[in-house]
């Protein structure tokens, strides 16, 4: 044990003289405590290896104790007995952290992000980044994503579940998957812990947005032709709008008069505001095109078709829902819901291939080749559904 040891007062009122640069205090064994005139205190270790005189920094007072300076300087001296370099060992121990810290999981989380970020829509961007930040991160995002267990991720998603969030737990969990295979592919883990929680979750059921039966549409229509009587227009002729084109509500709340080419009858909705990140087009029925020019005069002051109160902004997403919910429909229809009427009557007439219907319900396309061009794929074929489809909406209307 070193003779001459400090005293926790000592280094709590330690000073240095103004006219000094620095004042050492001496603890024995090596360890000291660096005053300076402004007040700082620094840990330092002074020792010798292979006739060379060495400096260690330990770190700051109060921040480290008395007590933990000298364990520090224990360790470092139980090193040198061992013949080791302790300045070589503080290299290394730094260079594990820092390969650590790039293969933690929220490290890998976040370059798996921004890689597939710009692929996505913003707001599935926006959830994503939600479900780390709020239900991954905490429990997981400073461990290595090679040293996790299934355990841990049980645990983290378990969190989820305890707020009743059955559905959201089975989302976090997918999202977690595609990072372990993200971190595989890049060697920072060799397993998808995902796989190994298939089972482990609370079942949950999953919920088709609400939509009438086919039969029942003919008193939707008739409802939503007199919604002038208790609301806007504009509302009406967005919820005629997604009847026509059965689009999603997003992308016609979204839409812009820019996007319409009525010469050639067209409406293309860019890659930017699509849920596949893949150019889309409509074609505008004879029905659409009449909607389109009652709608001019009411949103022409701005460039989107269904401008809010800020003409600048859209109106919201749950305007229309709302809407129907005026008329009688809560609960039973929705704005997604018109996609599958649409697609239910469609494939029941038998008047249309499955794959043209599919096309027009933008749904994903699997095989890359075909996703480059089918922008217009069966696009005649299309346009003649669409007018049929319109002067279907029309007959049941009547």
């Amino acid at each position: 044990m070193p003779s001459n040891l400090l005293k926790n007062t000592e280094v709590l009122n330690a000073k240095c003289p103004k006219e000094t640069s620095v004042k050492k205090f001496h603890d024995g064994d090596g360890l000291y405590l660096w005053v300076f005139p402004d007040g700082r205190k620094y840990w330092r270790m002074r020792f010798w290896q292979d006739g060379k005189e060495k400096l260690l920094a330990f770190g700051v007072y109060p921040a480290l104790s008395l007590k933990d300076a000298r364990a520090k300087r224990d360790a470092v001296r139980q090193q040198l007995a061992t013949g080791l370099d302790p300045s070589a060992e503080r290299r290394a121990e730094k260079h594990q952290r820092r390969v650590a810290a790039a293969n933690s999981f929220e490290a890998v989380a976040l370059e798996w992000y921004e890689k597939n970020a710009p692929t996505w829509v913003s707001s599935h961007a926006v959830d994503v980044k939600r479900r780390l930040d709020g239900n991954l991160f905490p429990a997981l995002g400073k461990r290595p994503i090679g040293k996790i267990e299934a355990p841990e991720l049980l645990q983290a998603i378990r969190k989820v579940e305890a707020r009743g969030s059955y559905d959201l737990a089975h989302r976090v969990l997918q999202v977690a998957g595609q990072i372990f295979r993200y971190g595989i592919a890049t060697g920072r883990c060799t397993r998808n812990l995902s796989a190994d929680l298939r089972g482990a979750l609370t079942p949950h059921q999953k919920r088709h947005q609400a939509a009438v039966k086919p039969e029942e549409l003919a008193p939707l229509l008739q409802a939503i032709a007199g919604y002038d009587s208790m609301g806007d227009q504009q509302t009406r002729i967005g919820l005629q709008l997604l009847t026509l084109t059965f689009v999603r509500t997003s992308e016609l709340i979204g839409a812009e008069w820019t996007e319409f080419n009525l010469d050639k009858k067209l409406w293309t909705i860019p890659a930017s505001r699509m849920k596949m990140r893949t150019e889309h087009v409509v074609p505008l029925s004879r029905q659409t095109l009449a909607l389109l020019e009652e709608l001019r005069p009411i949103s022409s002051h701005s460039k989107y078709l269904f401008p809010g109160r800020n003409a600048a902004k859209t109106i919201s997403k749950n305007t229309l829902l709302y809407a129907l919910a005026r008329i009688g429909y809560g609960g039973r229809q929705t704005g997604h819901g018109f996609r599958s009427i649409a697609s239910t009557i469609l494939n029941e007439t038998g008047h249309f291939r499955g794959d043209v219907i599919e096309r027009q319900l933008a749904h994903q396309e699997r095989n890359a080749v075909r996703a480059a061009y089918n922008r217009s794929e069966y696009l005649p074929e299309r346009t003649r559904m669409m007018q049929w489809w319109g002067d279907c909406l029309d007959q049941k209307r009547r």
